[in-house]
This record gives C-alpha cells, structure tokens and sequence, in this order.
C-alpha cells in the first residue's frame, strides 16, 4: 500500500525587494506633516494664553505679549493657531480614518462576494458620489447642527463612497488571483479573506488613496469652517481664523489671515509631497506585487 498524503497548500511568498527610500521632497513633505501632528498633540499645552483670553487691542501688530499680534477679538494669533493645529489636524484625521475603514469594508466586501451584493454596493456607491460633497454636508449639518461628532462623520460618509469604488477596483484584481482562489478552496471565511489575503496587497495604492482623502479633508473641513459650518466659537480652527479675520486685509494686519491660510497650505503640501512618492513608487511597483 501506499500512503497518499493530502497537499499541503504552499504559503505565498512574498518578494524581498529593497525598500525605496524618500527623497528629499518626501522627507521635506514627512517633517512637515510630522510638525503637524506634534503641534496638534502638545498645541494646547504650549500655548501662552487660553483659546478665547482677550490680550491686546483689534489687531494689534506683532509685540512681546503677542508674538504674531492679535485678532479680530483682541485675542493672541499664535495661540488659536496652536488650539486650531489640535481640531484642524485632528479632525482631518479622524475622519479620514474612519471614512477608509468604512469605504475598505464596502468596497472589499463587493470585491469578493459580488453578485447582487456588489451591483447594490455599486449602486449606493454611485448614488452618493452623484451629490456634491459640500452640498451635501451643508443639509447634514444644517439638519443636525456642527457637532464635532457630526462633521468626523459627515467628512468620513463622503470619504467612504470614494474609497469604497477604488478599494473594489483595487480588490477585484488582487481577488482574481491564485492564492487568492487557493485561500477560498481552503474554506476560509470572508474576513480571513479579506484582512490576510487581499488588504496586504492592496497597501501601496491604498496609501496614496490614503494621503488624498487626508488632504481633502483639512480643506474640507477649512472649507466648512469659513462658511461658518464647521469648527464653532471659541473653539477655533485655521479654517475659521480666516474667515474671523478677513477685515485685517482692510486694515493692513495682514498676518492675522495669512497665518492660517499658510497653515492650511504648507499642510496641505506636505502631505502631497509624500502622496506623490508613494504615488510614483506604487506606479512603479503594483504589477510586481501582483503577479510576485
């Protein structure tokens, strides 16, 4: 007799490539988004008054007491630039975070199952991409107020019909392929299929996906806060700086204005710094970490 041994499925190997190292735009665009990051953390706690301590006159110039002068209240610019750096990148994040993990689920989820679950998926999905997003947030939040809670959720809403139609493209390739088709003949459950198999390969261009909702959402959230939707008195954000201080441009204070919408604009471009070296190295990358 002789002893017939079942298969054993042979784990996918994945390739050891060198990994590319930033560039000096990528690093400039990391130290950047890093400064943000700890300016969001530590904001508060460096900050020389409280968000709403009136220290001076209207507008006042640059002094002693108020490194970058005063706003439209009489209220220190350096400190609401560092209470703002907390909300503006801290709610950009959130959302952005939480509109990805609903969008992968979504769009993962219609990747593998497909069938009348991926023609509903793709239905809804195009039914909220054809709203405009600003739109859109204006009757959710005119309807539910400018609750924190309710802008993470309505930026994280519009985020995941995004990212739910490129992470089901993404998917629908990787999901085609062997080990893929290995794992399923294996009897493993959606979730297992989902998380082990298809979300490592999808990493490279989710990431660059990553880094666009992110930025999208800091001038989002910009957006709504100057339309006066967004971030509400006292609390401030840089989106909301700018709208409080448009009559300093009248006035020659120039810096009450520029100093946020430069906050909001060095952000913004440091994270498409790094989106762009990902981007080039996922272009140059994708088809090997398919087929390798």
């Amino acid at each position: 007799m002789t002893d017939t041994a079942a298969p054993r499925a042979i784990p996918r190997k994945r390739s050891k490539r060198a990994r590319p190292k930033p560039d000096a735009w990528a690093w400039a665009g990391i130290v950047i988004v890093i400064l943000g990051v700890v300016l969001a953390l530590i904001g508060p706690l460096i900050a020389p008054y409280n968000v709403g301590q009136i220290v001076g006159d209207v507008f006042d110039s640059p002094n002693d007491q108020s490194l970058l002068g005063t706003d439209v209240l009489g209220r220190d610019i350096l400190t609401r630039l560092l209470y703002g750096a907390q909300l503006t990148v801290g709610v950009a994040l959130a959302a952005t975070v939480l509109g990805f993990l609903l969008g992968m689920a979504i769009g993962f989820s219609a990747a593998e199952i497909r069938g009348r679950y991926d023609d509903f998926v793709t239905w809804l999905l195009d039914v909220f991409l054809s709203f405009p997003p600003i739109l859109l947030a204006l009757i959710v939040i005119a309807a539910l107020s400018s609750d924190l809670w309710v802008l993470i959720c309505t930026i994280a809403v519009i985020h995941a019909s995004r990212v739910g139609r490129v992470g089901r493209a993404v998917a629908m390739n990787i999901a085609a392929l062997e080990f893929v088709e290995v794992a399923r003949a294996r009897g493993e459950k959606l979730t297992s299929i989902l998380v082990r198999e298809i979300w490592p390969s999808t990493i490279r261009p989710l990431a660059v996906e990553f880094g666009l909702r992110l930025t999208y959402s800091i001038l989002f959230l910009s957006s709504l806060s100057f339309l006066g939707l967004g971030i509400q008195p006292p609390d401030a954000d840089w989106g909301s700086m700018v709208r409080e201080n448009l009559n300093a441009l009248q006035r020659g204070a120039y810096i009450a204005v520029l100093a946020p919408a430069f906050s909001i604009a060095i952000l913004t471009v440091g994270v498409n710094l790094i989106v762009d070296w990902l981007g080039s190295q996922s272009g140059r990358s994708i088809s090997k970490e398919l087929t390798g």
